[in-house]
């Protein structure tokens, strides 16, 4: 069975760390099987709305978006997802971010165009497998705000073993 940490804390919230919480519940005869974090480490991505999406002069499988992170000016992306989609609200990683596997985000330019950023699918984040495009998220999210308070990424889920 799998829990939410946070769940379980609004339920119960001793003042323990995720470890010693884990034990208590194992000595209390819950067994812990594991925890594992909700979304690996990775910083400076926002939640970003799609303001334009243009074709790319120099490639017919690219895109130019022009997106609202917040900054308070549209920053221009290159894009490749078939799902970029002008009103949309995305994960945008900014430049000087870090994705899963230390990968960051640079400025730089794709087919002679900027690019300010990246625009993320849920894959990149390392939050699942699926990479059919841009992880597109609910019109109610504030743009700029960082992309794990926005999906509650600082979460652990706790794995319990189920004894019948």
């Amino acid at each position: 069975m799998f829990i939410s940490e946070s769940w379980l804390r609004s339920l119960i919230n001793p003042e323990l760390s995720t470890e010693e919480l884990c034990h208590r519940l194992t000595m209390s005869g819950l067994e812990v099987e594991g925890v594992e974090p909700v979304a690996p480490a990775f910083e400076g991505v926002v939640v970003a709305e799609v303001k334009e999406v243009g074709p790319h002069p120099n490639a017919d499988k690219l895109r130019i978006c022009q997106v609202d992170d917040g900054s308070g000016e549209l920053v221009q992306v290159v894009c490749g997802a078939p799902n970029a989609a002008a009103g949309t609200k995305v994960p945008m990683a900014r430049v000087g971010a870090v994705l899963p596997g230390d990968f960051k985000i640079k400025k730089g330019k794709l087919r002679g165009e900027a690019s300010h950023g990246m625009l993320c699918s849920a894959r990149e984040l390392g939050i699942t497998d699926e990479h059919e495009g841009l992880m597109i998220l609910d019109d109610s999210m504030e743009i700029g705000t960082n992309i794990r308070d926005a999906l509650n990424l600082d979460d652990n889920i706790i794995e319990f073993k189920l004894t019948p």
